[in-house]
């Protein structure tokens, strides 16, 4: 049995309200913690993850009830709730819906064109019967009836527009068309971005029982949101960042009420000025990349964050959180998943608030 209640979601639904609104007066803090007690029952298969996305022979139910015993072993902290990533699927899942193949034999998901195209011969539709599409709204459904509204179940991680557009072109032979035929690349992002919002409308859809969405980040959103991205944004200035990217991202945070955007790697600060000035942009993530201290010797970087007005997601450990949110405090957010040895850390974090 989950240890959470429909009361208890009602107040977490509006803390997250309030944060996206920068009301809340506080960090919004989602805490979970693993393994606090055994199942209650035997796990019938592996429980949904990248490795087994593509095992269509475990019937939709199943994958539900594996979910529901593996969220009854964890205890949500502070502003936490009990939510489904359907990350499992892959970043950049779009590129599946479109019709690329998924290749998930290292453990992780990688998306491929099912052959080589030249970039005026590559053309991007999204197929509300593709398979990948069918089996995700199959697991919805399926959670829907289990859980109705005391579990949120996630939207797929669709991916930047650019990123998906990368999967189908190439990376290097995207960088070398941007400068060579910026015509064929703009066609290509506005089929790529139509088909990001027919399949988040679609999926959405399908959700509209649970009272919201949710991406892979887990803040929570009563109408519409979502956590957008341009990874490919790290190779390229922000004269082209200007040209073939803020468009869309300016649709976007037109369209969903709230949305934050994933900052990720040294390479994309370049970008940081351009994304603060969107005036519907809620939220930023920032993510220094592997390798790159984390914390608090970002703090100039949360601080221009907040001082537009924008709410800030920290990421990092726990201690370097910590002195993040002991330095600014309000119009922050952080998003843990400790194991049990570390409850008590987990504790120190909601007591800072």
């Amino acid at each position: 049995m989950i240890d959470f209640s429909f009361e208890r979601m009602k107040r977490v639904e509006e803390n997250h309200a309030l944060w996206w609104e920068h009301r809340l007066n506080r960090p919004l803090a989602c805490v979970t913690v693993r393994d606090v007690r055994k199942p209650e029952k035997p796990y019938l298969h592996r429980v949904l993850g990248q490795a087994n996305c593509h095992d269509f022979s475990i019937p939709a139910k199943d994958v539900i009830a594996d979910l529901d015993t593996a969220l009854s072993t964890r205890a949500y902290l502070g502003d936490a709730y009990p939510y489904v990533n359907f990350d499992a699927f892959g970043p950049g899942s779009l590129a599946a819906f479109l019709g690329a193949k998924v290749d998930n034999r290292t453990g992780g998901v990688w998306f491929f064109p099912q052959e080589k195209q030249e970039i005026a011969d590559i053309h991007l539709h999204y197929d509300p019967e593709n398979v990948w599409v069918k089996r995700i709204k199959d697991i919805y459904r399926a959670g829907l009836e289990r859980w109705g509204t005391l579990v949120k179940l996630g939207l797929p991680d669709l991916g930047g527009v650019m990123d998906v557009v990368a999967t189908f072109v190439g990376t290097e032979e995207l960088l070398m068309a941007l400068i060579d035929e910026p015509e064929e690349v703009m066609r290509l992002v506005g089929e790529a971005e139509s088909a990001w919002v027919t399949a988040y409308n679609d999926f959405a859809s399908v959700l509209a029982p649970q009272g919201g969405v949710t991406d892979w980040w887990g803040l929570w959103n009563r109408e519409s949101g979502y956590i957008l991205q341009c990874d490919f944004s790290y190779m390229i200035g922000n004269p082209m960042f200007r040209e073939f990217v803020l468009p869309t991202l300016n649709r976007d945070t037109g369209r969903l009420n709230n949305t934050i955007y994933h900052l990720d790697g040294k390479g994309e600060l370049k970008h940081l000025d351009t994304l603060l000035a969107l005036p519907n942009l809620n939220a930023i993530q920032w993510v220094p990349g592997d390798g790159t201290p984390t914390g608090i010797v970002w703090k100039e970087v949360y601080e221009k964050v907040i001082a537009a007005g924008k709410g800030a997601s920290v990421v990092g450990n726990p201690q370097e959180v910590a002195e993040v949110v002991k330095a600014l405090h309000d119009n922050l957010h952080f998003n843990f998943s400790l194991p049990t040895s570390q409850k008590n850390v987990a504790q120190e974090l909601l007591n800072i608030r």
